[in-house]
């Protein structure tokens, strides 16, 4: 969310901002917010003076009344109640304003930084680094489906009859893999100086709307009927929640967090689940990094979040490339984003398996977290990436590990989580 201070102050820079991310039917909203702004302020100005008026006017019939001048006394109090039903007229403008205002406010994109490519959707994505050399095999790389199955670890026809499509059984090796992967990527992280957590797996519609936009949680979160509560559909949600309504001690911030969960995604607009893979699913576990910093510092802890994803990947065995969002594709709190995508030599290209986002001030100006600064109280930048997010990154680790025979290579990295194996075979 916008500083509406900010909003006042540079209108045709919000503006211009909205054209960047190709939102040009939001334009008009500018220009409505900072009228809605102004009325606000006014609403709040004639209602102060009113009840000002009315406890002076209170307490002269109170004297009247002790001087026995009834007659003067209850012509101040007819004016008195006149003063009171403009009140109430004037609350109710003031809550139908104040609906609008935020709704707007709700509505308006964070600023993105400068550096961000100007392009209308994630085909003008721009690559800006690649890693790792994609092995040389002389044998055609097997579906990962086949590859699970054929290792004994992946049952979709038994999720299907218990769940639907879009969920699954990991069994065995593969159920193994699965773990040590996250055991791995929660040790990395831990050594990089991050404090391990496992958040809550609901949370309340407050904390839902503070740290995404209404159009992502209608179309991503799960709603627990008939409560205030959904599932989380990453831990990043429930681990910013955190530090809702609170005033964070400066001397401990940078706050580096590595949450656990299991994530739960309705995937609205997948155009249907896959039936044999595992790449888009209504149910998976993963680990995240979060960060809540001072403003000056976000640039830099940006730059060092998507880099320990790539350092992790390539600890397994798997080639990545960074991918610099583009404008339009930018979700509306994010300042800035990469995606950290890895290499599938099955259909010799890349798909996502990380994003690191920079979201500015928008998540704790909505969720009210601040700083005590040495002068007054900041709001912090948040931060968030993805460790791993298995069973995706199961993908992109069976096809760049797999032999002709159908074993699997477990790298060095992953053999003390793995009981020292360094392979895996078919059943």
């Amino acid at each position: 969310m916008l500083d509406i201070k900010f909003v006042r102050e540079n209108p045709e820079a919000v503006k211009e901002n909205l054209r960047k991310k190709f939102q040009d039917e939001r334009v008009p909203l500018v220009d409505e917010v900072i009228k809605l702004d102004a009325d606000l302020r006014q609403i709040q100005t004639i209602g102060d003076q009113i009840r000002a008026n009315r406890n002076i006017a209170s307490r002269e019939i109170g004297k009247l009344m002790q001087q026995g001048l009834k007659t003067e006394a209850e012509t101040k109090k007819d004016a008195v109640k006149e003063d009171g039903i403009k009140l109430v007229e004037l609350e109710t403008d003031l809550e139908i304003k104040q609906e609008r205002y935020r709704e707007i406010m709700f509505t308006l994109p964070n600023m993105i930084d400068d550096s961000v490519p100007i392009g209308k959707d994630d085909s003008e994505n721009v690559v800006i680094e690649v890693h790792g050399k994609p092995r040389e095999v002389d044998f055609e790389i097997p579906y990962h489906a086949d590859i699970m199955e054929r290792l004994g670890g992946l049952d979709l026809e038994s999720a299907r009859k218990t769940s639907g499509s879009g969920f699954y059984y990991l069994m065995g090796d593969v159920a193994r893999v699965h773990s040590a992967v996250l055991a791995f990527a929660r040790e990395f992280m831990i050594a990089k100086g991050f404090t391990y957590c496992i958040p809550p797996y609901l949370i309340r519609e407050k904390v839902v709307s503070g740290v995404m936009s209404f159009e992502e949680m209608d179309n991503m979160m799960y709603k627990i009927e008939g409560e205030d509560l959904y599932l989380i559909g990453t831990s990043e949600h429930s681990t910013i929640g955190k530090f809702m309504d609170s005033i964070i001690d400066r001397n401990t911030i940078p706050q580096t967090i590595t949450s656990f969960s299991p994530c739960f995604r309705k995937e609205v607009g997948a155009h249907g689940i896959e039936e044999r893979g595992v790449y888009r699913v209504h149910q998976f576990e993963k680990q995240e990094m979060v960060v809540v910093c001072d403003p000056k510092d976000s640039k830099e802890w940006f730059n060092k979040l998507y880099k320990y994803s790539v350092e992790l990947f390539l600890q397994l065995d798997i080639p990545v490339r960074v991918i610099e969002c583009c404008s339009g594709d930018l979700a509306d709190l994010k300042v800035k984003s990469v995606d950290v995508e890895a290499y599938s030599p099955r259909q010799d290209k890349y798909f996502e398996v990380c994003s690191a986002s920079n979201l500015g001030d928008a998540q704790s100006r909505r969720l009210k977290i601040r700083v005590d600064g040495e002068e007054e109280n900041y709001y912090p930048h948040t931060l968030n990436n993805t460790v791993v997010a298995p069973p995706r990154m199961l993908i992109a680790f069976f096809e760049n590990n797999v032999n002709e025979d159908g074993s699997v290579n477990i790298p060095k990295a992953l053999r003390p989580f793995m009981g020292g194996q360094s392979i895996i075979k078919p059943k």
